[in-house]
C-alpha cells in the first residue's frame, strides 16, 4: 500500500467506529480493562476489527486507547504495556490485511480535569514513549492521538511519536461549545497543532454528535492546511434498561459524513456509539464522492489553435436559439424506462409536445440504476415525436475514449443538447459492488465537448468538420459548501458551459443567493431552474434524505406533512412548485419540471402549460 499521508492527500479515507461500544455490547462490563482484552479475549477484539474492515473502513485503530502505564497501573497491569500493545497491533493487522491501514490508538495519560503541571512532562513523556515504541514495534502504519483535553499533553505525545519517524495525527475532544474540558477553544487548539512540526494531521473526536461536529469542522478547517479527520459520537446516549444506548441511525450519521467530505475533511470515522453498520453506510457515501479518484487533466485548446470554423451557439439547436434569444424555455424530465418497450415513454413525450414543451430531459442512469440507454431513448424521442431532447451525460460509466465516441455518435444521431454531469456513483445506487470509471469529472468532460466543438479531439488531433453540441452543466444552489459549489460552477463556465440546469429547487432564496454569487464572479450563463412537484410527505422525505444535492426546507416538510390524502399531497406539491417558479421566474432562463413517477400532467401544471 502507498504511504498513509500520500493516500489521505489524494482521496478521503474512512476510519473505523467505536471499539468500546462494541465490546460493551458483547457483555464486557465497563469496569473491565478493555486494553487487556487483547490478551485474554483476542478473538473478540479481532472480530470487531474484521467487522469494520468488511464494512469498508480504510483504517482500523488498535484497541489501545488506555494502554499506557499510567492507566494500566489502576488495573495492576503496568508491567504489561509492551505485551498488550504489540498484541493489539497484531490483531488489527491480521484483520486489516492488505485492505486497510493500522492506526496505533493512543489516548491521554492525564485525567480529564487534572491540571497540567511542569513536573508531569518527564513522567508522561516516558509513558508515551513506552507505549508508542511497542505499537511501532508491532508494525502500526500511523499514530492516532485521540480524545485529548490538554494541549500541552497532546503536543508532548506528538513530539514523542514524531521522534519515531511515523505519521502523527493529533485529535482532541470538544464540548458542544467548541471548547476542551479545560476551556481552550477549538481555534486555539487547531492553531497550535497547525504550527507544530510534530503533527501531520489534525482531528476532533468524541464529545459531540454529527451535527455539532459539523459546526466544529466549519470553525476549524479554515485554520489549517493539514489533513483533517472527524470522528463524532453517534449522538448522545440514552439509558435503556440500565445500558447506555446511542440512537443515531447509520443513515443520519452518513448524511453528515458526506457533508464533512464536502467541506474538505480528509478522513471520517466514528467514536462512541458508532458501529460497523454506521461505518458500512458511511463508507459507501464517502468512497463514492468526487475526489476519490484523481481525474485526468484535459487540455483546453485556445481559439488561435483551431483552424476550422465553429458553429455559433444559437445555431446549434432550436433549444439553444430560444434560450440565447432570451425567450423562456420549458423542459420536462422523463426517466429512461426500465423496459425495452418505449411505447409509454413516447406517448408521454407526445403529450408534452402537444402542450408546447421545448425539450425533454433524459437523465443518464439516475441513482446508478439499470435503464434503457439514455442516448437511445433520446434518439427515439427525437425521431418519433420530433421534440428535442436534452441528454444528461455522466462521467461514471465510461473512460475518456468511450465518452468522446459517445459525444461524436450522439451528434451524428441528431442529439444537439447535452447536459454534462459527474454522475451518481454506483455505491449510491442499485449496484453497490459496481465500480465507477470517473476518468474526468463534469469540468473535464465539458472541456472535451468544447474542444470537439472547436475541431480538436482529446489528443489534439483535428475533427473536421467540428461538431456543434450545446453544452449544459449541472448546478446545486443548495450545496453544503456553497463557495465550493460556486467555484466549481465557474470552472465549468470557463471550461465551455453554455447553459445550466439546477438540482430541484425547494428553497428560492438559496437559488437567488447562488445566482448573485455567480454574477459577482462575472460567470453568468442561462440557467434553467429544476422544479420537482412533490406528491406526498413520503416523497418529500425521500428527496430530503436520499437524493444527493437536494435540500428540502423544514417549512416544505411541514406543509407536506399536513396532507392527509394522495390528492391533497399532489395539490400541495404543485402549489409549492408554482410558488417557487413565480418567485424565481425573473432570474432564470426557464424551467425544467420533473414528472414524478412519470406523471407528465403534474409537470405540465407546474410549467403553466395545462
Amino acid at each position: 500500500m502507498q504511504p498513509f499521508l500520500q493516500r489521505i492527500s489524494q482521496s478521503p479515507v474512512m476510519f473505523d467506529g467505536a471499539m468500546g461500544t462494541m465490546l460493551y455490547s458483547r457483555g464486557v462490563f465497563i469496569n473491565t480493562c478493555y486494553d487487556e482484552l487483547n490478551l485474554v479475549k483476542p478473538d473478540m477484539v479481532a472480530g470487531i476489527h474484521t467487522s469494520y474492515v468488511e464494512a469498508g473502513a480504510d483504517v482500523v485503530e488498535t484497541n489501545t486507547f488506555g494502554a499506557n502505564r499510567v492507566k494500566l497501573r489502576s488495573h495492576g497491569l503496568a508491567d504489561k504495556v509492551g505485551e498488550i500493545n504489540r498484541a493489539a497491533v497484531a490483531l488489527a493487522r491480521k484483520a486489516a490485511g492488505e485492505e486497510a491501514y493500522v492506526a496505533a490508538a493512543v489516548g491521554p495519560c492525564m485525567r480529564p480535569r487534572q491540571m497540567w503541571m511542569d513536573g508531569l512532562a518527564d513522567d508522561l513523556g516516558e509513558a508515551f514513549r513506552e507505549q508508542i515504541a511497542a505499537l511501532m514495534d508491532g508494525g502500526a502504519d500511523l499514530v492516532y492521538l485521540e480524545t485529548f483535553d490538554h494541549l500541552d499533553e497532546l503536543l508532548l505525545a506528538a513530539e514523542v511519536a514524531s521522534s519515531m519517524a511515523v505519521p502523527v495525527f493529533a485529535s482532541f475532544n470538544v464540548s458542544p461549545r467548541g471548547e476542551t474540558i479545560v476551556g481552550r477553544e477549538i481555534e486555539a487548539m487547531v492553531d497550535a497543532l497547525e504550527k507544530s512540526d510534530n503533527v501531520d494531521g489534525i482531528g476532533i473526536n468524541c464529545g459531540v454528535g454529527p451535527a455539532l461536529a459539523y459546526d466544529m469542522v466549519q470553525r476549524a478547517l479554515p485554520l489549517t492546511t493539514k489533513p483533517f479527520v472527524v470522528m463524532p459520537n453517534a449522538g448522545m446516549p440514552q439509558e435503556v434498561d440500565g445500558r447506555l444506548i446511542y440512537l443515531t441511525s447509520p443513515e443520519y450519521f452518513t448524511s453528515y459524513a458526506k457533508k464533512f467530505i464536502e467541506l474538505g475533511v480528509r478522513g471520517v470515522g466514528g467514536c462512541c456509539g458508532t458501529t460497523p453498520a454506521h461505518i458500512a453506510e458511511a463508507a459507501k457515501a464517502v468512497k463514492s464522492l468526487s475526489g476519490v479518484k484523481k481525474h485526468v487533466e484535459i487540455k483546453h485548446y485556445a481559439p488561435e489553435e483551431v483552424a476550422v470554423d465553429v458553429i455559433p451557439p444559437a445555431s446549434k439547436s432550436k433549444f439553444a436559439a430560444r434560450i440565447l434569444a432570451g425567450e423562456k424555455v420549458t423542459s420536462v424530465e422523463l426517466l429512461p424506462p426500465k423496459t425495452i418497450d418505449l411505447t409509454k415513454t413516447i406517448e408521454k413525450v407526445a403529450i408534452c409536445k402537444e402542450h408546447n414543451v421545448d425539450a425533454i430531459n433524459i437523465p443518464d442512469g439516475p441513482r446508478a440504476s439499470a435503464r434503457v440507454s439514455p442516448m437511445v431513448t433520446a434518439e427515439m424521442i427525437l425521431n418519433k415525436v420530433g421534440i428535442e431532447p436534452v441528454l444528461h451525460y455522466c462521467c461514471r460509466d465510461r473512460n475518456l475514449i468511450g465518452m468522446q465516441s459517445d459525444l461524436l455518435g450522439g451528434y451524428v444521431a441528431g442529439i444537439r443538447n447535452f447536459l454534462i454531469i459527474t454522475g451518481d456513483p454506483p455505491k449510491l445506487g442499485d449496484y453497490p459492488n459496481a465500480t465507477g470509471v470517473f476518468d474526468v469529472d463534469a469540468i473535464g468532460l465539458t472541456t472535451i465537448a468544447r474542444n470537439l466543438n472547436h475541431g480538436r479531439d482529446i489528443g489534439g488531433k483535428p475533427i473536421d468538420p467540428p461538431i456543434g453540441i450545446f453544452i449544459g452543466v449541472g448546478a446545486n444552489p443548495c450545496a453544503v459548501s456553497i463557495d465550493y459549489e460556486v467555484e466549481r460552477y465557474c470552472q465549468k463556465v470557463d471550461a465551455g458551459a453554455e447553459f445550466a440546469i439546477t438540482q430541484p429547487i425547494f428553497d428560492a432564496d438559496a437559488l437567488l443567493s447562488f445566482l448573485d454569487k455567480v454574477e459577482e464572479r462575472g460567470k453568468s450563463i442561462p440557467v434553467l431552474a429544476g422544479i420537482w412537484p412533490l406528491i406526498s410527505f413520503k416523497n418529500a422525505e425521500f428527496m430530503r434524505n436520499e437524493v444527493p444535492g437536494v435540500e428540502v426546507p423544514d417549512a416544505v416538510m411541514e406543509r407536506m406533512s399536513q396532507c392527509k390524502t394522495r390528492e391533497e399531497g399532489i395539490a400541495a406539491g404543485i402549489e409549492i412548485a408554482c410558488n417557487i417558479r413565480d418567485r424565481i421566474e425573473s432570474r432564470v432562463a426557464g424551467f425544467q419540471a420533473s414528472a414524478p413517477f412519470g406523471k407528465v400532467d403534474i409537470a405540465l401544471k407546474v410549467l403553466g402549460l395545462a
